[in-house]
């Protein structure tokens, strides 16, 4: 199955040369130099995944991810220029799935497209998890808490399997980064904690009363959640 990707940045000179460079690999290639023009282009498209730069003109990247998030959860990787960990958070915040900082080695680019497009191809081991109000369905790779779909991105849906599998017990930093793929984690360990809030925050778990995600200070998360079946 031919994958579709979309990019979404201002320099049309890169966008050509990564349409070239990306056909290569089989990929099926979109491009748009505006935000606006953009968004419009990944409705009609509806590709598998979408490649934005931070540094648009009129609507920035941050902005053009937030409408995106409130229409559908398709992966996203940011291209950033100014290389800023400060960017790279409000990005995991807004439910970026990876982000690349400018400028990169077109493989290297490659390698993560592969790698975040590989989340939603992992084999299950089960069918479905249930606990407390949550269900995942992982054939459809969905999850609801109390009957509302959570419309995870890829990176949340992938966390939220890993707590599921290592359910009681305690995931610091690096377990987690180890189980995790697709993020810069090594030199971005902040991205972790980014993360779980994203997820906390579409399951409505509060921290400090956890229903499901309870931080253990000092020592890193543990999933609370035994199954219903």
């Amino acid at each position: 199955m031919t994958r579709r990707i979309v990019i979404i940045d201002d320099d049309q000179k890169l966008n050509e040369l990564l349409k070239n460079y990306l056909q290569g690999f089989g990929f099926e290639i979109y491009a748009s130099a505006g935000s606006e023009s953009g968004l419009r282009l990944v409705r009609r498209v509806n590709p598998d995944l979408i490649i934005l730069d931070v540094m648009l003109p009129v609507m920035d990247g941050f902005e053009v991810l937030r409408k995106l998030r409130q229409e559908n959860s398709t992966p996203v990787i940011m291209l950033t220029a100014r290389g800023e960990v400060t960017d790279r958070i409000v990005g995991l915040e807004l439910g970026a799935d990876d982000y690349l900082p400018k400028p990169f080695e077109p493989r290297e680019l490659v390698a993560r497209i592969q790698s975040v497009l590989r989340r939603g191809e992992q084999p299950a081991v089960q069918n479905k998890f249930r606990s407390s109000g949550l269900e995942v369905d992982f054939n459809r790779q969905a999850a609801w808490v109390d009957g509302k779909n959570l419309d995870l991105t890829s990176a949340e849906y992938e966390l939220l399997t890993v707590f599921i599998r290592n359910r009681g017990k305690i995931l610091d930093r690096d377990k987690l980064m180890d189980q995790l793929r697709g993020i810069e984690w090594e030199v971005f360990s902040r991205s972790v904690d980014v993360l779980v809030s994203r997820l906390r925050k579409k399951m409505d778990d509060d921290p400090r009363t956890p229903r499901f995600i309870k931080t253990v200070w000092g020592s890193g998360y543990r999933f609370l959640g035994e199954s219903d079946e």
